[in-house]
């Protein structure tokens, strides 16, 4: 890690927010508790214990990962249906295989990011190649959902497959950090991501020692989530180390500062920002899927039982 980098990073655009911006403080930290989805593939559940208010649109983040398997390990999800809502898959370490009941799907590695739409509803599943279950080897990525407005939410289901060659790249003034724009924009630069809820997507590395502040939308919530490494978030400094949230309250930037040591295995501060315009709508979420009252989620059911999600492919190649 990171898939996606610079050797200099002061050959890219700089940013660095307007020094009238009024600082975001930070509201809370979290830690992130750890499970197992799928099949059985180790996770961090990044947003358990924060309150919806402060996530709207975003529904939930998993870290996968970081996992060096052994031949034979590696795992990935059996066949499962979505609906109302955009799932984002953003591998940095290994390979993962996307196919559903449409036909659609990709193959994502090193840098790679898969956007699913969902909308109306499909049947997905992910897996590593054969060749990786065979060999075994470093898996590393994160699996984030991003709520629909309720007039998107039965809309037809698309992909995007975004090339980590493709996202936008962006330094600090001093070089210290590294900004790769997944969705969204940071200063006027634009990423790959097309969404259809405002939101900002960035992973950032941060040097030994340095900082950046960025600036950040003000009708945007605020989030970082740490991958790997240690540092402090806000001008307060508040503590952050790897599996932590931070929760940002309201402002036009913030700031994330990498401790000047770090662990012997991880050389830079790996942190992803989050930011995103609140759908502020009633949300009914169970399982694979997020709609807005009670009776649309039974509806969803009901439509999976009867099919009209689509059907498990005969020959699908997973």
């Amino acid at each position: 890690m990171p898939a996606v980098t610079v050797e200099n990073p002061l050959t890219l655009p700089k940013v660095t927010a307007p020094a009238d911006a009024v600082a975001r403080k930070v509201l809370a930290v979290t830690t992130a508790p750890s499970g197992f989805e799928g099949e059985g593939f180790p996770v961090r559940r990044a947003f358990a214990g924060i309150n919806y208010k402060y996530l709207d649109p975003f529904i939930m983040m998993d870290q996968m990962g970081e996992v060096e398997y052994a031949p034979g390990e590696p795992k990935g999800t059996p066949w499962h249906p979505h609906r109302g809502f955009e799932t984002v898959t953003y591998l940095i370490d290994g390979t993962f295989i996307h196919q559903d009941s449409n036909g659609g799907g990709g193959t994502i590695q090193n840098g790679d990011t898969q956007w699913m739409t969902a909308g109306s509803g499909l049947l997905h599943i992910e897996a590593p190649p054969e060749d990786l279950v065979m060999s075994g080897g470093l898996f590393h990525g994160l699996q984030l959902w991003v709520n629909l407005p309720a007039k998107d939410k039965m809309m037809d289901p698309r992909y995007q497959d975004i090339r980590g060659g493709q996202v936008q790249l962006l330094s600090s003034p001093d070089g210290g950090a590294l900004m790769r724009v997944i969705a969204g924009e940071l200063d006027g630069h634009e990423g790959p991501g097309i969404t259809h809820t405002p939101i900002t997507m960035i992973h950032a590395t941060v040097r030994p020692g340095a900082s950046v502040t960025l600036p950040w939308r003000s009708d945007f919530n605020g989030l970082a989530y740490v991958l790997a490494g240690r540092g402090t978030v806000g001008e307060e400094r508040r503590p952050i180390h790897m599996g932590q949230t931070a929760v940002f309250g309201d402002g036009g930037s913030l700031t994330v500062r990498a401790d000047e040591k770090q662990d012997g295995n991880t050389p830079d501060l790996e942190v992803v920002l989050l930011g995103g315009q609140p759908i502020r709508e009633p949300m009914a979420h169970y399982g694979p899927f997020v709609m807005n009252t009670k009776a649309e989620l039974q509806q969803a059911f009901e439509d999976f039982q009867k099919g009209r999600l689509g059907t498990v492919p005969a020959v699908h190649g997973m």
